[in-house]
């Protein structure tokens, strides 16, 4: 099927109006892209990110007239003129295929293959779990991702009672529980991720308990990984503290590197000595342990 994008560049004002526009005028799907290489690593909770400077993307059905989307959007947005609108027509190819085409397997450490589920594991023999990333962050990718696979992989769960707090995709709570964990649940705020995860259990053939955190209970465990980002691990400290046993051990990650020392402070004024520093690219993930 053929597509066309009408785009144009908007302060971020605009963006989430523009986005409605386009989706009033029979827009299939709209995207945000950053147009000044403005990153954006830590959004608020709950938010949709968007640059100073966005950039709208359109997606239409190449049977509909570009020129009347943008006649529509612009009788609603009339402070962007028509000629600020870009028209592109995209290749016809086989989107799904290009998607999965992204995804190979990966290996974390000396055994761990993550396997997208359409893909033959590598090393039949090798601790391979089966992951369909879905809609869910959590796909091995991103470099906070690779630092907790590869750290559960250096330090075997084996035996241990483990939480994944803030699952995604399932990943790490799998990843723990193909590893040797006694048991693992995991908790998200997302009921998307929670689902996500569920069916990547399933997929594997394992038995988590996967729960919103709204919904999630615990007795104190001896492992616990978040994940998540800087800010969040820090107003969670004090329910990390509660999850974990004397002794217990935390790993953290979702956090860049710069992060990092005012993360290990806060959580030394609760007892958890998080003296292990470890980074991938400018992200980093910490671990330590409970006094």
């Amino acid at each position: 099927m053929a597509w066309i994008q009408i785009n144009t560049i908007v302060d971020e004002n605009l963006a989430e109006t523009l986005s409605d526009a386009f989706m009033e005028a029979g827009a299939c799907s709209v995207t945000f892209e950053d147009a000044k290489d403005q990153p954006i690593y830590e959004p608020e909770l709950g938010t949709t990110p968007v640059w100073k400077n966005t950039k709208v993307v359109g997606l239409i059905d190449a049977e509909m007239d570009p020129n009347d989307v943008i006649a529509t959007v612009t009788a609603m947005l009339p402070q962007i003129s028509a000629e600020a609108y870009k028209v592109e027509q995209l290749e016809d190819k086989d989107w799904i295929r290009a998607w999965m085409d992204q995804f190979k397997p990966m290996r974390f450490g000396d055994r761990l293959w993550i396997v997208p589920s359409w893909s033959e594991p590598p090393e039949k023999d090798a601790v391979n779990l089966m992951l369909d990333p879905g809609m869910a962050f959590g796909t091995g990718t991103h470099p906070t991702t690779a630092l907790c696979l590869t750290w559960l992989d250096q330090h075997t769960p084996s035996g241990l009672n483990v939480i994944d707090y803030g699952c995604g995709s399932g990943i790490l709570a799998l990843a723990a529980q193909k590893l040797g964990a006694q048991t693992v649940s995991g908790t998200d705020i997302d009921p998307q991720a929670i689902l996500a995860s569920q069916q990547n259990a399933e997929r594997n053939h394992e038995s988590i308990h996967f729960a919103l955190v709204k919904d999630f209970d615990s007795e104190p465990v001896d492992l616990l990984v978040a994940n998540i980002l800087a800010g969040p691990l820090k107003e969670l400290s004090t329910e990390f503290d509660r999850l974990l046993k004397p002794g217990g051990q935390l790993v953290l990650s979702g956090l860049l590197e710069t992060q990092a020392a005012e993360l290990q402070a806060h959580y030394a004024t609760l007892g958890i000595q998080l003296n292990t520093l470890q980074t991938k690219e400018e992200w980093a993930l910490l671990s330590g342990f409970k006094n």
